[in-house]
């Protein structure tokens, strides 16, 4: 679940060199980067639900992807409501 100042977003489009354009759930499209350290651990293609986290400057235009996931974890949150696009 998020927490603070994290938000769930879904993968609109890989751009490359780990970055990648995410529709978050208030709205803005953001350009968000994998950190280094979760690049190679699981494979983040268009269409997965994530979870960002936005920067203290610029928040509302970039982030950084902290979390995939899984497809039954994606699941559980359609049913629960939490992911509401506007």
């Amino acid at each position: 679940m998020p927490k603070n100042y994290e938000i769930i977003g879904i993968v609109e489009q890989r751009m490359g060199f780990g970055k990648m354009s995410v529709m978050c759930v208030d709205g803005n499209t953001r350009l968000c980067r994998v950190k280094t350290k979760r690049r190679g651990k699981k494979w983040i293609v268009e269409g997965d639900i994530v979870l960002v986290k936005p920067w203290e400057l610029q928040g509302d235009v970039k982030g950084d992807i902290i979390f995939k996931y899984t497809n039954a974890q994606s699941d559980w949150l359609k049913r629960k409501g939490y992911l509401n696009f506007e």
